[in-house]
């Protein structure tokens, strides 16, 4: 078995169960290769890792049957981004706080070995949103799993986002930005913004305007078989676009679209992790005293 591990700081609470982890997959003669920043940070921990080969970028992942990722859940998206188009099904361990897409704890570890060794798992496909760009904005990744933002710059004040819908025009948001999330984005920037939540398997995107000065705007859900595309005016003479955390800033000339990926990610998830236990538990969804 080969697996691709790419993870974020750890505390020394923590460090026993990566050790543990990294014990397991050599006694079981696990091929590893890491990504070039954890293994700095593996040695510069001390913890023993058995591994030889490492990766640069999605370009220099080997053929792995897994890829794990050790962090929150900004550490998953980045462990996305390292997989690209390569179908490989990514664990989640959260090394982090929330862990809502990353949902083994370092407890778990073991258990989450020997369920994989055991194929006792299911795979999770999720949707991925892309950006297309008159230029090469993201390094030859201009995907993401949760979602595409255009927002003014910091000294910028609001921005004016048209937005066409398949060519057909959609609306003039007057705001300080526009969020384009999918499904598996739907609990984050965009439901701090008033989106709604989507069961992750939905087939739409949500498009949620941030901040908006017109106040009857509101969240709207289209299918996410349609392209958006938009233009931008600022009284800087930039703005600011994301890919999930990634962001660069760009002239107004430039001309963006995003759409639905032709590839998606693919989530390894155990019997006992269901999205809905999830919503309630990480995001007290529906909590009340009452209950």
């Amino acid at each position: 078995m080969k697996i691709a591990i790419h993870g974020r700081n750890f505390t020394e609470q923590t460090k026993p169960y990566i050790q543990a982890m990294f014990d397991e997959l050599a006694l079981r003669q696990v091929e590893v290769q890491l990504s070039e920043p954890y293994r700095a940070l593996l040695e510069g921990a001390g913890v023993n890792h058995h591994s030889v080969s490492i990766y640069n970028s999605f370009r220099d992942v080997f053929a792995a049957d897994f890829a794990f990722s050790l962090g929150g859940d900004g550490t998953l998206l980045e462990a996305v981004t390292h997989v690209g188009p390569h179908h490989v099904p990514i664990v989640g361990i959260n090394i982090g706080r929330l862990g809502f897409l990353a949902t083994v704890s370092p407890r778990a570890i073991s258990a989450m070995l020997e369920a994989l060794f055991a194929g006792n798992f299911h795979i999770d496909e999720r949707t991925l949103i892309t950006l297309d760009a008159e230029v090469d904005l993201f390094d030859g990744v201009p995907f993401g799993l949760n979602d595409v933002t255009i927002t003014k710059t910091e000294t910028s004040s609001m921005i004016t986002v048209h937005t066409y819908i398949d060519g057909e025009f959609l609306n003039s948001y007057w705001a300080d930005g526009l969020i384009v999330s999918t499904p598996s984005g739907s609990t984050g920037y965009s439901l701090s913004c008033g989106g709604p939540v989507l069961l992750p398997h939905n087939e739409n995107f949500i498009v949620t305007p941030v901040s908006p000065h017109n106040l009857n705007v509101r969240p709207m859900v289209v299918p996410d078989s349609c392209s958006l595309s938009f233009e931008v005016e600022s009284r800087s003479g930039a703005f600011l676009v994301s890919v999930d955390s990634r962001f660069r800033t760009v002239d107004l000339s430039t001309r963006l679209s995003v759409r639905k990926e032709l590839f998606k990610a693919r989530l390894v998830k155990l019997p006992e992790d269901n999205f809905l236990n999830t919503l309630r538990s990480k995001l007290n969804w529906g909590w009340d005293i009452r209950n």
